[in-house]
């Protein structure tokens, strides 16, 4: 079977997908970079890999700040368009580059971003519908 980046995105999403409320701007370091293992190892988790593929590395993460999907990609085309899809789901991201963290959380968020830098990002919130009563 041919893992599709949508269906990875999904997987990710539907895992962990939460609400949280926003945090405050500390300062941010440099926006890590490496491997999968190598920005684990950043924020003390042992990765579980769910996915080894050329184009994609996911695993789920564990810490002290709570549950998260970290994955890491080939590309920035391909991270892009794993993002883009994965929003529809909503969720919560920590983009760098060439990687995310999806977490439950925007506390969990907020403090990986205080080790590995990234920006966080929202999916969209398909909880609040416009029309009707």
């Amino acid at each position: 079977m041919k893992v599709t980046r949508p269906m990875l995105a999904a997987v990710a999403v539907l895992t962990l997908v939460g609400c949280g409320s926003g945090g405050d701007e500390a300062a941010v370091p440099q926006t890590a970079s490496g491997s999968l293992e190598q920005l684990a190892a950043e924020v003390k988790c042992a990765p579980d890999i769910q996915t080894d593929a050329d184009e994609i590395r996911q695993a789920i993460c564990k810490n002290p700040d709570g549950r998260f999907i970290l994955a890491t990609f080939a590309t920035d085309r391909g991270q892009r368009e794993w993002i883009n899809g994965a929003k529809d789901y909503g969720g919560h991201y920590l983009v760098g580059r060439k990687w995310v963290a999806v977490g439950d959380e925007t506390s969990t968020l907020t403090s990986l971003r205080e080790t590995l830098g990234g920006d966080i990002e929202e999916g969209t919130d398909h909880s609040v519908h416009t029309g009707g009563h």
